[in-house]
């Protein structure tokens, strides 16, 4: 149900440059020009599920790209169900203008479903009803990088700097030996965010979320409605909490809070008994990873 100080469900992730939108809510992209967050430069769009909430803002965010003169194709990641929403929408919008790509999602367990040089993006099912998914997304170990000052000290060729890249030892033919923990350093450890949508808690999910950095989890039910999250195929807060510590993870971000309860603090401070490092999302509320 609409709620005055909150959107419905979408996020924008920015990685390595491109910027992806997760699920797409009644309001998103009013809300994303509020946030300046650029339209346009949405290249990828993941939707979880077709409930409304989720997804009936996708026409008017097409429909607006179209009008800004939009000629990149749009890649979608969805639900099979999705199709027909989508087939219903270029029914009336038979000049987009651009190319919409829609990848219709079958995984039974983690899948990769985009991958670049440096990141994936996985989609696992969750539980809740319908077909819905969630999304992973995890940056790929990076290249060694060499110091500076280390190419000159040891008068590296242009082949041991590749090799020390790859992340062995030099071993000259004289016999010395350039170990690579004193002339090499990873730039950055893995980054990784989870989307974890609309779901029923599951014994596979903790597993297949093992290590995530920052997880976002919906908690629509306080513990005191258990008996509805089950019912309705959600997640209350210790339940959500306990699956991120299951996992290992590092931050637990939660959200898609009951229209019932207007304050997300005592959403908060239930996950919080179980799982310390959670932090009840906003609307607007900008994370680094």
């Amino acid at each position: 149900m609409p709620v005055r100080d909150r959107n419905q469900s979408a996020q924008a992730l920015q990685v390595h440059g491109r910027f992806f939108l997760v699920d797409c809510g009644d309001g998103t992209q009013r809300q994303m020009v509020r946030c300046g967050i650029p339209l346009q430069r949405i290249d990828t769009v993941f939707i979880s599920h077709v409930h409304g909430d989720h997804v009936y803002g996708l026409d008017a965010f097409l429909s607006t790209l179209a009008m800004g003169g939009r000629l990149a194709p749009l890649d979608i990641f969805g639900p099979r169900n999705l199709g027909p929403m989508l087939n219903f929408f270029l029914s009336y919008n038979p000049q987009l203008g651009f190319e919409l790509r829609f990848h219709p999602l079958e995984a039974k367990a983690p899948e990769v479903i985009l991958e670049t040089k440096s990141f994936q993006v996985l989609a696992f099912p969750l539980k809740h009803g319908i077909e819905t998914f969630g999304y992973l997304f995890r940056e790929k170990e990076p290249q060694w990088n060499v110091r500076k000052e280390a190419i000159g000290g040891y008068g590296l060729t242009l082949t041991e700097i590749g090799t020390l890249k790859r992340g062995e030892d030099v071993l000259r033919e004289d016999g010395t030996r350039i170990p690579l923990e004193t002339v090499a350093y990873k730039p950055y450890a893995p980054r990784s965010y989870a989307y974890v949508s609309d779901t029923a808690v599951f014994p596979e999910e903790a597993g297949w979320l093992r290590g995530v950095g920052t997880l976002y989890h919906e908690t629509t039910f306080l513990q005191e409605c258990a008996d509805k999250a089950e019912a309705r195929f959600h997640s209350t807060t210790l339940q959500a909490a306990a699956v991120a510590r299951d996992a290992g993870a590092q931050r637990l971000i939660i959200g898609h809070y009951s229209s019932r309860n207007q304050d997300p603090l005592a959403y908060e401070a239930e996950c919080r008994s179980v799982f310390p490092e959670t932090y009840a999302g906003a609307d607007g509320q900008a994370l680094e990873i």
